[in-house]
């Protein structure tokens, strides 16, 4: 009897193919990033769940990016730890996530976290149940941390797995501004209520969610919030499409002090173009270095909105210095790549910072006093001891502008002799849709009919690589194709779509049709949800508008707009609290009468119509706004 007892105790064996690293061939660059770890970490998969299930034992899951510097730091530090390594390998199935393949289990893990620690960010570090049970959350730890983590967990769940219970996110509560720093340095959490209203607001209303957001700004170095900044889009994408109606001049004189932060001082890179992902500081001095394709794209119809909305000649030329970026950095086989890395060579900014020495011995003396003109060079700019460029104020400077050009063309040239970072070379559908968004809106605030046509091939070209006829692909990276299908990229290419179809209704108005059913896939009785993945439960899709829009603000964006362009009843949106919500709200704009909606048998010129415009093709010509229709 005694035997046969330790028989039945006795746990079964990890397969072979479970006891290594698998990560050597897996499709993603921050998955590859982990291959030499001695962690025996593996990418998700059904068959790896069902080995969990069979083994009674948890997972350990570690959610990332292939560009997050404390990913770095961590996959350095704690999984090449070989006490770390020993307590995952021999108590948990772990698994590697790149958070930009997985989205959905990606926000299933940060919703948890958020909820359960009040912040969140990457690395994400979760503790499941081998049914997807969370039992614990965390971000950034040293090895002698996580060690002592892993172990408690592992107890708890040998002593009290039938007590933890089955977590399931809410829709409707919003994410923070999160990024890869270490959990010490994340700001709080927006708490939001979902819903303003049901009802269809007046003018008035509109223009309180404008007067709203000042409450959030920071008066003294603009942006939102007291630390960190982060390049708020979709929040200045709201205040410039109300810029006649409803912002009030303190409103525009808040949205213009954001804008020229971000362009004038430290998350602009003054040398190529494009934005930093966010500054570390309440000054935008200190950047965090990575550069994110997604960034690129909002500040580009920020910046060529702001261009039109304000008469700004700087905003037009940093509309263009980040499509200058995104061609000599991103481009990548008709398409454009993810994100390039903060570090070089293990050392974060590396490739973007100057020592004195340097600049001195690169340049001549009249260079130099023209650089320290032009650009502030005290050590309160500096990161690990060296330069980070923060341009001064130029409207006070008496600048020879052709001898500044030149002499920022020289140090990028000398800059781009120096190691790179490593670059995120997979092409993700829906930020590549988002981008072409981005180019046609550009192309018609900027009144240059060529980044019009540049958003079109690259929507042909997204089209051609990832359109399967009823369903759009999620990503490519190498020769390996992610067929999943995610709400945000199909809400952003159906975008993309209508706004084409507006100038070429002929070429492109089926297709419109076509892709509203793709959106609507993801739409239940009990709200929107992430993805349609075989291999993960359900996930509510976000609705925090930050960095991006959420899934759910862009879905409803661009449905609103083809049903404009299709003839169909549009059904007006609720209104969303600002800040946590403005693309949302920019879709209760466009969706309660507040965008006008030209029809007219002919197109018209983008150049004689407000920023905040529709086209339609038909008669009679009408200019339909705010529920009044007027013949032109």
């Amino acid at each position: 009897m005694h035997e046969m007892a330790i028989q039945q105790e006795a746990k079964p064996e990890r397969s072979p193919a479970y006891s290594q690293n698998n990560l050597s061939q897996a499709p993603s660059p921050y998955l590859r990033q982990h291959k030499d770890n001695p962690v025996w970490w593996q990418d998700w998969s059904e068959a790896l769940l069902a080995e969990a299930v069979r083994l009674d034992m948890p997972l350990f899951v570690s959610s990332g990016y292939a560009t997050c510097h404390w990913c770095h730091v961590m996959a350095s530090q704690a999984f090449s730890d070989p006490a770390v390594a020993t307590v995952l390998n021999e108590s948990f199935v772990c698994v590697k996530i790149d958070r930009e393949l997985r989205p959905d289990i990606d926000q299933f893990l940060m919703q948890y976290l958020v909820e359960m620690s009040g912040q969140g960010g990457w690395p994400l570090n979760a503790f499941l149940t081998p049914d997807l049970k969370p039992i614990f959350a965390l971000t950034y730890a040293t090895p002698e941390q996580f060690v002592r983590m892993a172990g408690q967990v592992s107890l708890f769940y040998a002593g009290r797995k039938q007590e933890i219970p089955r977590y399931r996110p809410e829709s409707d509560r919003p994410l923070a501004h999160l990024d890869s720093s270490t959990a010490a340095e994340k700001q709080e959490p927006v708490t939001l209520q979902p819903d303003l209203s049901d009802s269809l607001p007046g003018l008035s209303q509109e223009q309180e969610l404008c007067e709203h957001l000042l409450r959030w700004h920071d008066p003294s170095h603009g942006g939102f919030g007291s630390g960190q900044k982060f390049p708020p889009h979709s929040s200045l994408l709201f205040w410039l499409y109300e810029w006649q109606d409803a912002a009030s001049e303190p409103a525009r004189a808040a949205c213009r002090q954001t804008l020229d932060a971000m362009m004038m001082r430290g998350l602009h890179d003054h040398l190529q173009g494009g934005l930093f992902r966010y500054c570390v500081d309440r000054q935008w001095t200190i950047p965090h270095f990575e550069k994110m394709l997604y960034d690129q794209a909002m500040a580009l119809w920020v910046y060529a909105l702001a261009a039109r909305q304000t008469g700004f000649p700087a905003y037009r030329d940093m509309a263009f210095a980040i499509i200058r970026c995104l061609d000599e950095t991103f481009a990548l086989d008709g398409h454009y790549l993810t994100a390039l890395d903060a570090d070089t060579d293990h050392r974060e900014g590396a490739t973007y910072v100057w020592s004195e020495s340097e600049l001195i011995s690169f340049l001549s003396r009249q260079e130099f006093e023209l650089l320290q003109t032009a650009f502030d060079l005290s050590a309160q700019n500096q990161f690990g001891g060296k330069i980070h460029l923060v341009r001064r104020q130029l409207g006070a400077l008496d600048l020879d502008r052709e001898k500044l050009m030149a002499l920022e063309r020289k140090l990028l040239a000398i800059r781009k002799r120096r190691p790179q970072p490593q670059a995120d070379e997979k092409i993700l559908s829906g930020q590549n849709a988002l981008l072409a968004v981005a180019l046609i809106q550009a192309g018609r605030f900027l009144k240059e009919p060529s980044l019009e046509e540049k958003g079109k091939q690259l929507v042909e070209n997204i089209l051609e690589r990832f359109w399967t006829g009823d369903s759009l692909r999620h990503a490519v990276y190498g020769l390996e194709t992610m067929t999943q299908p995610f709400l945000f990229d199909a809400a952003a290419l159906l975008l993309a779509v209508c706004l084409l179809a507006e100038s070429d209704p002929e070429r492109w108005l089926d297709l419109v049709a076509t892709l509203v059913p793709a959106v609507r896939r993801f739409e239940t009785s009990d709200g929107w949800l992430e993805s349609l993945a075989p291999d993960f439960q359900p996930v509510p899709a976000g609705w925090f508008d930050s960095p991006i829009p959420s899934p759910v603000s862009l879905a409803e964006f661009a449905l609103t707009y083809a049903a404009y362009l299709m003839g169909d009843d549009v059904s007006t949106l609720p209104w969303r609290q600002p800040y946590g919500a403005d693309f949302a709200n920019l879709a209760a704009m466009l969706a309660n009468g507040g965008f006008h909606v030209w029809t007219s048998p002919q197109a018209l010129s983008w150049t004689s119509l407000p920023a905040n415009s529709i086209q339609l093709r038909g008669t009679p010509a009408t200019d339909c706004y705010r529920g009044t229709c007027h013949p032109y």
